[in-house]
């Protein structure tokens, strides 16, 4: 059985349990996917599957490419991604269609995806560096201040915190609870917020390091004390 399968994010909801509790959710369409390619132990050094996203257009890809689709008989497909087996567990055959069903609800999973870029940022959005003083003609408010000594070393180190790109990255969020399954819709609701913007293209893990989901322990009442 494979541990994971790609998908896209929706967007963000609400979800109310029966007592009224809310919970911030984001809706993730995932699947289904199709098995590509199969790696094995003997051939490549580990076990894996390569997955392909099936969506409603189809997707142009190169010769070379088409081949590859092609050697394992199925449409060619947009996105392709790696997920891992799960120990001792047999591969599915190439081919064979990935579902939501492989998540249940209140499983931890993790949430694989693209953060949104944010372009050319200063150390104060960056870094939430704290700035200077905004008032009595200080002339130093969103700036880094010193980054090195000049006489030694005469350089800027290695890692010194500065302005650059932010954002735009390979971002991995832990231990997210799944709310809702809806093999209907292939739909997978999960608590809190995932990288990248609406559309994006994510991978839906089981966790690595899941957390135990805290249950609600009802106080006993309290034996009266003898007066």
């Amino acid at each position: 059985m494979v541990t994971g399968i790609i998908g896209r994010k929706v967007g963000m909801t609400q979800i109310f349990d029966a007592d009224g509790t809310i919970h911030p959710a984001t809706v993730i369409k995932a699947g289904p996917c199709v098995v590509v390619q199969a790696k094995t132990a003997a051939s490549d050094g580990y076990e894996a599957v390569q997955l392909g996203l099936v969506e409603e257009t189809p997707a142009k890809v190169g010769k070379p490419l088409a081949g590859h689709y092609k050697k394992a008989g199925v449409p060619p497909t947009r996105v392709r991604r790696e997920v891992q087996l799960e120990k001792g567990a047999a591969a599915p055959k190439i081919g064979e269609q990935v579902l939501a069903s492989i998540f249940e609800n209140g499983e931890r999973v993790d949430i694989v995806g693209t953060g949104r870029g944010k372009g050319f940022q200063g150390v104060v959005r960056r870094h939430h560096f704290g700035g200077g003083a905004a008032t009595h003609g200080s002339m130093f408010h969103r700036a880094p201040g010193s980054i090195g000594a000049s006489s030694y070393p005469s350089r800027v180190v290695k890692g010194m915190r500065a302005a650059g790109r932010m954002g735009g990255a390979r971002t991995t969020v832990h231990n997210l609870k799944v709310l809702r399954v809806d093999l209907e819709n292939n739909l997978v609701i999960v608590e809190g917020g995932i990288p990248g913007a609406p559309s994006s293209y994510v991978v839906i893990r089981k966790a690595l390091k899941a957390k135990r989901i805290k249950v609600a322990q009802v106080e006993k009442p309290k034996k009266a004390g003898k007066k």
